[in-house]
Formats: structure tokens, sequence, C-alpha cells
């Protein structure tokens, strides 16, 4: 069977019972900082792999990975998860999660690059103008990156707004050099 279609359906039962727990957004937060484990510890997905782990330690691991506190759903699915020896999809499950929360909560995650470190106010105005066009939450991350100059890149969804000045002096040379 399909690794994406497993993950899925894992993902969505994990959703569903979350939303009927009403610990969704804990159990967000929990498939979040597993997912992130997966991506800044890359030696975890070898380590849970590996069949001559006993399921108990692969058990705390997983745990370890979810943060501090992890909710009792969320013990209870990875219990699960690794009852039926599904965890070496247990990443594309929390993956999963995410996706389908923000797909359900509507939640837009947004990017703003400038060349030098904005303040809280002006961060907050350009949330507030994504959240009203999309009608929807904003997840928000902020960068600095020099290299633009001046400026600013916002991209949220599938749109990219580039104000940079970078990009303004890239246009001048190509008009120039035609």
């Amino acid at each position: 069977m399909d690794i994406g279609v497993i993950s899925v359906r894992y993902a969505r039962a994990l959703l569903k019972s979350a939303t009927d727990a009403k610990f969704e957004d804990t159990i967000y937060q929990d498939m979040m900082t597993l997912a992130k484990s997966y991506v800044d510890v890359p030696a975890l997905r070898q380590t849970i792999d590996n069949p001559m782990l006993s399921k108990e330690k692969k058990e705390s691991l997983l745990l370890a990975a979810c943060g501090e506190k992890p909710c009792e759903l969320t013990k209870a699915f990875i219990a699960l998860v690794l009852k039926e020896d599904r965890e070496n999809m247990i990443q594309f499950m929390a993956n999963s999660y995410v996706t389908l929360y923000r797909k359900q909560k509507n939640v837009i995650r947004g990017k703003l690059t400038t060349a030098a470190r904005v303040s809280a106010q002006t961060e907050q105005k350009m949330r507030q103008m994504v959240e009203s066009k999309t009608n929807g939450t904003v997840e928000f991350e902020t960068e600095v990156n020099p290299d633009i100059i001046g400026g600013f890149i916002l991209e949220y969804d599938t749109y990219r707004m580039d104000a940079s000045v970078r990009s303004k002096l890239n246009n001048i040379l190509n008009t120039l050099k035609k």
C-alpha cells in the first residue's frame, strides 16, 4: 500500500479524534514538534526504523520527539502506530496531520523577508493585511536577508510580492541590457 495513503488515513483519524476531544490544537503542536524533530535530527528516522530496537524504546523516543509534555491522545496515537508496526511512516503521518489541520482551520503560512529587522508593529500590520486578503489565520515567519538591500518580500499561500531593492535593480539592469 502507498505510504501517502496510509499516512493520510492515520492523520485523518487522529484529527477526527482530536477534534471530538477538543485537543486538535494541542495535537497540532505535538505533530509540528515531531515533524521538526525528524528534520532537525536525521538519525531519528534511522533509529525508529531499526528493527532491533524495542517498541518501548521507540515509544519513549517518539514521545520525547513530540516535546516536553505530549498530550494523552498523542501518546495513545503513538502506541497505536507502534502496535500496528507503522512506525516507519510516523513522520509522514505527522506532516499529513499538520496539513489537514491547516486546511480545516484555514491556517495559511506566510513569510516576510526584509533587509533589516522590522518592528513587531510592522510585522503585525503585514500579518493583518494577509489575514484580511485570505480570510484565515496566518502563521507568520520573518527572515532578515541583507542581500535584498532594502524593501521586503512577502510570501503567503501561492502569492509572492517582491518589493525589494535588489529585484528593482535587476529589472533596471535587464531593461538596459535590451
